[in-house]
């Protein structure tokens, strides 16, 4: 029998306060597509970090071909051929797309850099696995989509042959999840061996041959994919059933708590508005989502209304009060929170422990302040409680810093925070990126809840599932306009998809 070409046995790894890899085995055959799975914080980014030479094992041995190897750093990774797409990229924002994939490998003549045969193999590359991407272009002007492609010719670049893909399809809009999906299953038919990290069951369903599945740092089993279903992957991952519905009783909306007329944002890649004319009302008790391909205005339009971007012309109402030129402060102290879209530009301050950043917008009020002095204890008491309500997984607990934290468990901490305080109206941007099936199912429900206690939500979701089952009405936004309102229960995805894709249009003016 071949060897495994990567056999990882026995992996045990501890941080302050949490063992994040309790005695785990993987093996990767040749060839294969080869799922990770497991609850937020199950320890699967640190057991590939491992892999990757960025983490060494307090115990256990690496085998590659059945040989024991040394990780010391990544570049032993490279050197072995192993190549890894980060959950949160590496790349450098203002260089190139073609000196991103060459950064550290840079081909040189005499002493000075020459990127013509580098480029030529990047192009080649680019085609041979329908990665299409700019040599030129700058990483900050181009999609998270492009990013990754970026990271994945990277990795093709330097030859690796065991690819190592973590949480790779969280940022990605449906149409970018399934290109990956075909290119990952190229790169296996070349015969490049894949571990593949995800939350997603369909996912996994659609693409792997196996799923090892990993709980609280514990190996549970390793399944063949065609021998196994949804259902059994999800109880292996959280130990227990999990619920795919979403259960809901009918909205029964009140008064309007926001009110958008005319909005305009300006785009800050082309000439054009990126959010153009928007006008629409969410009312208390009922979720409206903001469907539509990532880029058509949807950042932009909660930009605008949140304050982070200056609006171009329009008028925000919230909760009958006109706060268009208000402060993002006066706003969030006014019934507004915010589940933002990027959880690290706009979500935490990742160098301040968890207890700091579920009180960043709540500080100054007197549950936590008094006479110029946080009341350090109140601020713990609190933070238990939200941590213990969300299951917020952290080794220190409220001391935690917040970047040592799995991205997921960051996500709960946000949603924690937005969830907790005293709001009429919450927008909710992609609430749910990042987190596991169970985790899912717990957001899910408690968005119910706070629509049932009275509150408006802006629900904005690349997850057509996630939009079809949670929203009670449904606005498709295409080239920064609204084209269409749809009520979910009347519509289908593929009708959800001619929307959203501008083969389809509604002539009439969508009803505020």
């Amino acid at each position: 029998m071949e060897p495994y070409i990567i056999e990882m046995r026995n992996i045990t790894k501890e941080f302050p306060g949490i063992k994040a890899n309790d005695g785990i085995t993987l093996q990767l055959k040749r060839g294969e597509i080869h799922a990770l799975l497991g609850e937020n914080g199950a320890g699967k980014s640190t057991l590939m970090s491992i892999l990757f030479g960025i983490y060494q094992p307090d115990e256990g041995q690496i085998y590659k071909n059945g040989e024991p190897v040394s990780v010391n750093d990544p570049n032993d990774a490279n050197e072995l051929g192993i190549g890894m797409v980060h959950q949160h990229f590496k790349l450098v924002d203002v260089f190139s797309i073609l000196d991103n994939i060459i950064l550290g490998v840079e081909p040189t003549k005499f002493g000075f850099l020459t990127k013509k045969k580098a480029r030529e193999k990047v192009l080649e590359l680019s085609k041979a696995y329908g990665l299409n991407v700019d040599p030129d272009a700058l990483i900050e002007d181009v999609t998270v989509g492009m990013q990754q492609r970026t990271e994945i010719l990277k990795m093709l670049y330097r030859d690796n042959e065991v690819l190592i893909f973590d949480e790779p399809t969280a940022v990605l809009t449906p149409q970018e999840i399934n290109e990956l999906m075909e290119i990952m299953r190229g790169l296996a038919k070349e015969g490049k061996s894949i571990l593949f990290i995800t939350h997603k069951l369909n996912e996994i369903m659609a693409v792997a041959d196996r799923c090892t599945v990993l709980r609280k740092g514990k190996y549970i089993g390793t399944v063949d994919i065609k021998d196994t279903t949804k259902e059994e992957l999800s109880k292996m991952m959280v130990g227990r059933d999990v619920k795919f519905v979403v259960d809901k009783q009918p909205a029964n909306p009140k008064d309007t708590v926001l009110e958008i007329k005319d909005l305009c944002v300006k785009s800050k890649l082309h000439k054009k508005n990126a959010v153009n004319n928007v006008t629409f009302s969410v009312r208390k008790g009922e979720i409206v989502c903001i469907a539509g391909i990532d880029g058509n205005g949807q950042s932009e339009l909660v930009y605008g209304i949140t304050g982070l971007e200056k609006l171009e012309s329009g008028t925000i109402s919230l909760c009958g009060e006109d706060v268009t030129n208000k402060s993002i402060r006066y706003k969030n102290t006014h019934g507004l929170s915010h589940i933002p879209e990027d959880r690290h530009k706009h979500g935490l301050v990742l160098d301040y422990s968890l207890e700091q950043n579920l009180v960043l917008q709540r500080y100054f009020e007197p549950q936590f302040h008094r006479n110029g002095f946080i009341k350090f204890a109140e601020v713990r008491k609190y933070s238990d409680k939200l941590i213990d309500k969300f299951d917020v997984r952290s080794g220190q607990g409220s001391v935690t810093i917040s970047r040592s934290m799995s991205g997921g468990n960051q996500q709960k901490a946000i949603v924690a925070r937005e969830l907790d305080r005293k709001h009429q109206l919450l927008i909710a941007v992609q609430p749910t990126r990042g987190l596991d099936v169970g985790a899912i199912e717990n957001i899910h429900s408690k968005l119910i809840e706070t629509r049932d206690n009275g509150a408006g939500i802006l629900l904005v979701s690349l997850e057509l599932d996630e939009v079809m089952s949670v929203s009670d009405r449904i606005l498709v936004m295409y080239e920064g306009e609204i084209v269409v309102e749809l009520d979910p229960k009347n519509t289908t995805v593929e009708e959800l998809g001619l929307y959203m894709s501008g083969a389809k249009r509604q002539d009439k003016e969508v009803t505020k």
